[in-house]
């Protein structure tokens, strides 16, 4: 079930709040709870009933295996904790790598092995690394907690199973028995509206509206085709900010929702492409999936103990397995080859930034803005291999970006330039258009790009407009609900006007 679509809205909601609320209000919190749990799992196996055996046997053999880790002796924790992660590993990889496997072995040695396609089970990889989280702090005796449908709340919580934030157990177990989470909050619920329509509005007006400036691109780059200059980087601005928009929305939304019910999320994103470095940048995107590699695999590698060799291998692997939890896929294991070059390139020259002769120079305006500058098409260009369907159509994307094909301007300025034009053909300019080999109708596309890509790198982010410090939308709540519902109403009709065609978050892919 998709947050944008009309039996979300105007039917789950509602009432999956109403009949929480009117059972927590009689003290029943085990049952508000299980209800809660029941509503989760109808949410997730609306796309396909069948997956719930899947989510519900992670559920059942994660509790078994955490309990087991809680109470046994150091002796035989080594093993269980090896023989959790191992099983987890093995259903995440059969559902998300055989097919790519099976083809890769196909293309070396030349065989013909074939099976049918394995469709990949929403939120696979987020609930798997969720409850590997669990065992391994489980494992660590960090555990407090032992109550099934509590675990399975925090394993199933709809706001956020199906693309994240990856809840650590800490951040949930604790707020499912708090007595005021099952009393109606009227500012929590005000407040959880509001930012759920900012993010609905994220969603299907921003992020759905730039899409068709970035899909026929990508496809023409598959064919081979040759693109234009302006057209590559329209194509490639296009998604990146489509992507900006989606994760963006879909984070408030779960937010939103979560604090409908009085409980909090943690902020999965932060302005990403305000980043001044891609240490920063992985600080702001996506970042319960960074903490968790930070935590999870990065540590246990070794981090930065063994020295600055080591401490750079452990990051390029760190983040090429980032890129293949994200898909099976070599256009995957390029984007976090590149990210994990990315850090070491940026932590040496941190090093190098603050070491005795540039220790006393202050960060200026200069610096911040050629840095995030730098950051922001390093990132542009990662998002390229993330987004096409193979590393040649990336490459064909990439080589166009950097006017190896010529850049392409209108037809008329070439005479209005005159003898200028002759020295521009021979620095790779060439005059048949700036936008003629895709569907897209870039001449009104690039005006959207502009205006997002200013709102993405300038404009305040939801929590920024959200906090009871920033541009105070609670106190708005608390002293004017009829003013600040007005024009919550207002954004959410013009929405439900574009609420035509339900389209997939791109993040309900991995």
């Amino acid at each position: 079930m998709l947050f944008n679509s009309f039996e979300f809205i105007f039917i789950f909601l509602p009432i999956t709040l109403l009949v929480f609320f009117w059972i927590g209000k009689r003290n029943h919190h085990e049952i508000a709870i299980s209800w809660l749990v029941l509503s989760s799992i109808l949410f997730y196996g609306w796309w396909n009933p069948a997956y719930t055996i899947i989510i519900l046997f992670s559920m059942l053999f994660n509790y078994a295996f955490g309990v087991m880790l809680g109470s046994r002796g150091k002796s035989e924790l080594h093993k269980l904790l090896f023989v959790g992660i191992v099983i987890n590993l093995g259903l995440l990889g059969y559902y998300k790598y055989t097919n790519f496997l099976i083809d890769q072995v196909n293309y070396v040695i030349g065989s013909s092995f074939y099976i049918e396609k394995i469709l990949l089970p929403l939120a696979i990889s987020f609930f798997t690394f969720q409850q590997i989280a669990y065992l391994v702090d489980a494992y660590r005796h960090e555990t407090k907690e032992y109550n099934f449908l509590h675990y399975c709340l925090f394993v199933t919580f709809f706001p956020q199973l199906i693309a994240g934030p990856i809840v650590h157990h800490k951040e949930m177990l604790p707020q499912f028995v708090k007595n005021t989470v099952y009393k109606i909050n009227y500012e929590y619920l005000s407040l959880g509206l509001m930012i759920f329509t900012i993010g609905l509005f994220k969603k299907v007006i921003l992020a759905d509206g730039v899409a068709i400036y970035a899909t026929p691109v990508f496809n023409i780059a598959e064919t081979g085709n040759v693109l234009t200059f302006f057209e590559a980087w329209g194509g490639a601005l296009a998604y990146t900010l489509q992507l900006y928009f989606d994760f963006s929305g879909y984070s408030d939304m779960a937010i939103g929702v979560a604090s409908m019910f009085g409980i909090k999320l943690p902020v999965n994103f932060n302005s990403p492409y305000k980043a001044t470095s891609i240490i920063d940048f992985w600080r702001r995107w996506h970042i319960t999936l960074s903490r968790f590699l930070r935590d999870y695999v990065y540590f246990s590698l070794g981090g930065n103990k063994k020295g600055a060799p080591r401490r750079y291998l452990n990051l390029f692997i760190t983040m090429v397995l980032g890129g293949v939890w994200h898909g099976a896929g070599w256009t995957f294991v390029v984007w976090g080859i590149l990210h994990g070059v990315y850090l070491m390139i940026n932590h040496a020259w941190r090093k190098i930034r603050y070491s005795t002769f540039l220790n006393n120079n202050d960060v200026g305006i200069f610096e911040i803005v050629i840095t995030r500058v730098i950051t922001l098409l390093a990132i542009i260009i990662g998002w390229v291999y993330f987004r096409a369907d193979t590393v040649t159509g990336a490459n064909n994307i990439l080589l166009t970006m950097s006017g190896y094909n010529g850049i392409s301007l209108p037809v008329m300025m070439e005479q209005k330039l005159g003898s200028l034009a002759a020295q521009l053909y021979a620095y790779g300019f060439i005059f048949d258009g700036m936008f003629g080999g895709s569907s897209a109708d870039f001449g009104e596309g690039s005006k959207l790009i502009v205006l997002l890509l200013l709102v993405s790198v300038g404009m305040p982010n939801t929590q920024q407009i959200c906090a009871a410090d920033g541009l105070n939308f609670r106190a708005l709540i608390t002293k004017y609900p009829c003013l600040s519902g007005g024009i919550t109403g207002c954004v959410f009709f013009y929405i439900f006007t574009h609420l035509t065609a339900e389209a997939e978050f791109l993040y309900f892919n991995f």
